[in-house]
């Protein structure tokens, strides 16, 4: 297979996973070509969310594209009706940022029993963490001094990290093929911002 049928190939796996996750795909699909435009598809990540907010279930659905010069980063939310719209509706945002740009991969991998783990085991969660300094984030908290008596206010004490996308799976919410979807597109992104 040549590249440009990867590419395709790669193109029309995208869609049919979109598809498969029957989460509003043409709307998603739409955002997500449209913000493609013809560039060609390197790897990809869908994931499908869904999530309890209060008594109601909220899905989600994100699509990381990597081409060979950007990243393409989509989000989907559906939202009931509201004093904004009396009816359900869904907000679908694409953000393009340059392979230059991305200034932080992040991989944790979490496995259970690490005495026993062994070479190539793969972990049963894996959270992908991207930067590129469009978003930061700071965590601050009471800074103490060790003395459990001491009254004194010793200020605050944090620190701030860039995390413009985070994607958490595990195998036993969205399968093995995902998990290793997810560490097989850090690798990949991770190659193609390599300096």
């Amino acid at each position: 297979m040549g590249v440009t049928d990867t590419a395709s190939a790669l193109r029309d796996g995208l869609k049919a996973e979109i598809e498969q996750s029957g989460y509003y795909p043409a709307l998603v699909i739409d955002s997500v070509i449209e913000a493609l435009g013809d560039e060609p598809v390197s790897a990809y990540v869908v994931h499908h969310d869904a999530t309890f907010d209060r008594d109601e279930l909220r899905r989600h659905l994100s699509a990381l594209v990597l081409t060979p010069t950007r990243l393409i980063v989509g989000h989907t939310d559906e939202f009931p009706a509201d004093d904004k719209s009396p009816k359900p509706y869904a907000t679908s945002v694409t953000e393009a940022v340059s392979l230059e740009s991305v200034n932080s991969i992040v991989v944790s991998r979490t496995v259970s029993e690490p005495a026993q783990y062994r070479t190539g085991a793969g972990p049963f969660e894996v959270m992908l963490t991207i930067g590129w300094g469009a978003v930061s984030r700071v965590e601050l908290e009471p800074a103490g001094c060790g003395d459990p008596t001491c009254e004194a206010d010793h200020g605050f004490t944090g620190s701030m990290s860039s995390d413009d996308v985070s994607l958490r799976v595990s195998r036993a919410g969205d399968g093995d093929s995902v998990v290793e979807q997810v560490l097989a597109f850090a690798r990949a992104l991770s190659k193609a911002t390599g300096r």
